[in-house]
């Protein structure tokens, strides 16, 4: 499994590990086929998002790399204050996850959640939603080849 993959995979494992304590808790994703229908505790997309940066360090030869990964945040509610509460409220929820474990289990050196960028989204099943993409920075070093 490459560093990448490791620390996206990281990522998964708390955000899931976090949400499940909620009550609805909402769905989350990676890498699997997205629901229909949105879950009453919202749902939680996570994707690879790109590479942002590879900085070689020499003598031994690695690569410092930052990815970001996306977290994409999506939740229905009838009025529009309770979709902005439920959304506030998981992003925090993803947020104090994050900072909690800066390391994700030693699989990343350093991860930090960045700013949301809120939408207002059509989902079946949904009279309204809200969604929200949240940039995930995921430092790590890799020996040799930034692709290993």
């Amino acid at each position: 499994m490459s560093a990448r993959e490791a620390a996206i995979t990281a990522l998964h494992g708390r955000l899931q590990t976090m949400l499940a304590a909620r009550n609805p808790a909402p769905v989350v994703l990676r890498g699997e086929t997205i629901p229909q229908r949105l879950p009453a505790g919202g749902l939680v997309v996570i994707r690879d998002g790109e590479t942002v940066e590879e900085t070689p360090i020499l003598s031994p030869l690695a690569w410092a790399i930052e990815h970001r990964a996306e977290v994409d945040v999506t939740v229905a509610g009838a009025t529009p204050g309770a979709r902005a509460a439920l959304l506030d409220a998981l992003l925090m929820d993803i947020a104090s996850g994050i900072t909690a474990d800066r390391t994700l289990g030693g699989a990343v050196e350093w991860a930090q959640p960045g700013t949301p960028d809120f939408e207002d989204v059509e989902f079946e099943g949904a009279a309204a939603a809200r969604a929200a993409r949240v940039p995930v920075a995921l430092f790590f070093t890799v020996a040799g080849s930034p692709l290993a």
